[in-house]
């Protein structure tokens, strides 16, 4: 099903095909093993910086809107988080466009003895929206959301993607704890190209398939 939100930026789906950030063929995603037949690069992003900058101003608007709610949806927050390294020019930009201090937890290095974990100032116990491009199995999110939680005292509520590829990463977040919210589902964006004739027929079933297939393995 689409929803009033997604057919309202689908110029992302198009935005992200012009600048040739969705491939079809076989790969590995991330740190599994899962070969998926349809690949987003939401990196590729920054070479289009009017479509990053209205990305970063889509995303603002939505959290902004479930702030006002009478039931608020989105929980006050005092920083936006990213998770290194290539979702990083989201929350950057977002960081810009809201003018919300950003923080980012960095990999594991030694700087003049001392172990360096989240880059950024914060206080404990601030309330943190953490930001990604994409999400896949949301497992990700829980390590960066527990991490900042166990190392930082800084609380996780809510998590903000650009795009969702609907394998049930909001469920699982959902019975975690968190709430995903997403601008873009994958199903919507195939849905997209496949009306404009942009891709093949065998790519679109292929890639919906596979996404059907994974959604029952994580939710049963």
């Amino acid at each position: 099903m689409v929803s009033d939100e997604d057919v309202g930026n689908l110029w992302l789906a198009q935005a992200l095909w012009d600048v040739g950030a969705i491939r079809f063929g076989d790969f590995t995603l991330g740190r599994t093993t899962e070969h998926s037949p349809v690949y987003v690069n939401l990196r590729l992003l920054i070479s289009n910086p009017a479509a990053l900058a209205r990305a970063a101003g889509v995303m603002l608007e939505e959290i902004q809107t479930l702030q006002a709610m009478r039931n608020p949806q989105v929980s006050e927050f005092q920083r936006v988080c990213g998770i290194p390294f290539g979702g990083l020019h989201l929350p950057t930009a977002f960081s810009l466009r809201s003018r919300v201090p950003m923080i980012y937890m960095h990999p594991a290095k030694e700087h003049n003895g001392a172990r360096v974990f989240v880059e950024g100032l914060y206080n404990p116990e601030e309330t943190v929206l953490l930001i990604d491009d994409l999400v896949t199995s949301g497992g990700g999110i829980l390590e960066t959301a527990r991490f900042l939680k166990a190392n930082a005292r800084l609380d996780v509520r809510d998590v903000l993607v650009l795009l969702d590829r609907q394998e049930g990463a909001k469920e699982l977040l959902k019975a975690k704890g968190y709430n995903l919210i997403s601008i873009l589902g994958l199903e919507t964006m195939l849905n997209y190209l496949m009306a404009k004739s942009l891709i093949e027929e065998e790519q679109y079933k292929a890639s919906i398939d596979y996404i059907s297939a994974r959604r029952r393995e994580r939710t049963g």
